[in-house]
């Protein structure tokens, strides 16, 4: 060991808690390392000490010739962009050459992308490492003839993924780790032949292998035959084991049951849960007597506005999808279909079938159904969503950008109103900059309203049909 060095600035916002456990250590002094006569005195920052001015500012003053950070940076969109600024004004301000090391793989809800880089003193990429992949980066240094430090190449240059295939990869990656460290011999997820279950399938895969992946179609009487086909078809396309269980037994004899509670009663969202639950009560049973680990497959807009079953289709212990918004499902079945990562183990070519991509998202629990019933066309869904949540506007923002007042009311309501949920559900590989959990903390009693656009009534206060 040649130093220890304390970070000295503590991040305290979204999945970052570090003021409640550390305390801060002084801004440090450079760390003289000499090898085979090469002697540099090297300015140690930690991660966060990177995006702030004072640390590099106290390193140059105190006569460091290179800035070295070591991280552990969650990916989430945007976010390589996010680091290479900052890089970019400390090497500004400094005119120092900066190496960024940063860690590799999946931590629960969290994906470190590494993407390691080197800047000269002229802020100019000198080498940068691959995202996702774990990999020893070899950077030159010299020392140029005025005494300064300058990367004597060529270097490896690795360009980050476009945004659909880091996304892709970060939740291979995420649903990889998670299930590796935590000693689960796979995974068991329901495939209903819709496309988050698919794309969930088509995930755990490349993560895992098929032949670790096995999947449960539990049609109903309100199944389709295109569905039981569809899933049926995404299974040959990826090569795990499918199973068929119909669940109208159970769900027969649970209305049975009941038939002297609900004395006749018109069918609702009841009848409609308890199907998600027999579904739930099924994956759990393969779960409990074979190994596997279920993976849930809802995702961000259903989770958003509780559209899901609590102990049905939230089962599980890991979520693929949890912070994927439904217009980016789509976008990423789409991508998968033309795509495959380097280190994906699941076939190449196309795996989720045109039909599971085009047909109108339905849960299926009740006849002719289809999520458009309840709530709005998930491109507006998704939109109002993500300005509520990581952009925290209010309503009156959004109806200020052109969206219907009522249809922003609705899905603000929803969203309060599904916190409950949330706290229930599974975890899941963080994307985006507020995911669920640690980054949106709202209290589930509360006294607040969503104010700015129209008074709430208590009917709007009810979640949508899959709504318990």
């Amino acid at each position: 060991m040649k130093a220890r060095v304390d970070k000295h600035q503590l991040p305290n916002y979204g999945v970052f808690d570090e003021v409640r456990v550390f305390d801060p250590g002084p801004v440090p002094g450079p760390v003289r390392l000499s090898v085979d006569g090469f002697e540099v005195r090297i300015g140690l920052m930690i991660c966060e000490d990177m995006w702030v001015e004072d640390v590099a500012e106290g390193l140059v003053e105190s006569g460091a010739e290179l800035l070295l950070v070591i991280n552990g940076s969650p990916f989430e969109i945007d976010k390589p962009d996010h680091r290479l600024s900052h890089a970019v004004a400390r090497v500004t301000e400094t005119g120092l050459p900066l190496l960024y090391v940063n860690t590799v793989g999946g931590q629960d809800e969290l994906v470190f992308d590494g993407a390691s880089f080197a800047l000269d003193a002229r802020c100019r990429l000198a080498a940068q490492a691959p995202s996702f992949d774990e990999h020893l980066l070899l950077c030159r240094l010299v020392r140029a003839e005025n005494g300064e430090l300058v990367f004597h190449g060529p270097h490896e240059i690795h360009r980050p993924p476009e945004r659909l295939q880091s996304i892709y990869r970060a939740l291979v990656v995420g649903v990889r780790d998670y299930v590796e460290k935590n000693g689960f011999p796979g995974v068991v997820l329901g495939l209903s032949g819709g496309i988050d279950s698919a794309l969930s399938a088509a995930i755990a895969v490349d993560a895992l292998g098929p032949e670790r992946v096995r999947a449960l179609m539990m049609p109903s009487r309100f199944t389709s035959k295109t569905s039981i086909e569809d899933a049926r078809t995404v299974a040959a396309n990826l090569g795990i084991r499918l199973d068929e269980i119909p669940i109208e037994p159970p769900f027969s004899a649970f209305l049975e049951v009941l038939r002297p509670l609900f004395d006749d009663l018109p069918f609702s969202t009841a009848e409609e849960n308890i199907q998600a639950r027999v579904r739930g009560v099924l994956l759990m049973a393969v779960s409990n007597k074979f190994g596997p680990m279920v993976l849930s497959t809802g995702n961000k807009s259903e989770m958003s506005v509780g559209y899901a079953t609590l102990y049905g289709d939230m089962a599980g212990g890991f979520s693929a999808l949890k912070d994927v918004y439904k217009t980016t499902v789509f976008e990423l079945a789409r991508l998968r279909n033309r795509w495959k990562p380097h280190d994906a183990r699941g076939p190449e070519g196309e795996v989720i079938p045109e039909r599971v991509i085009t047909k109108p998202p339905s849960a299926e629990l009740r006849e002719n159904q289809k999520d458009e019933d309840a709530l709005p066309p998930y491109r507006v869904l998704d939109a109002i969503l993500k300005g509520l949540i990581e952009e925290d506007l209010a309503p009156a923002d959004l109806v200020a950008r052109g969206f219907d007042p009522e249809t922003v009311r609705r899905v603000a309501i929803m969203l309060d109103a599904a916190e409950y949920k949330r706290r229930q559900a599974p975890p899941g590989v963080k994307i985006t900059s507020r995911a669920f959990g640690r980054d949106r903390r709202y209290p589930i009693t509360n006294a607040f309203r969503r104010t700015g656009i129209v008074r709430l009534d208590d009917n709007a206060r009810r979640a949508p049909s899959e709504g318990g």
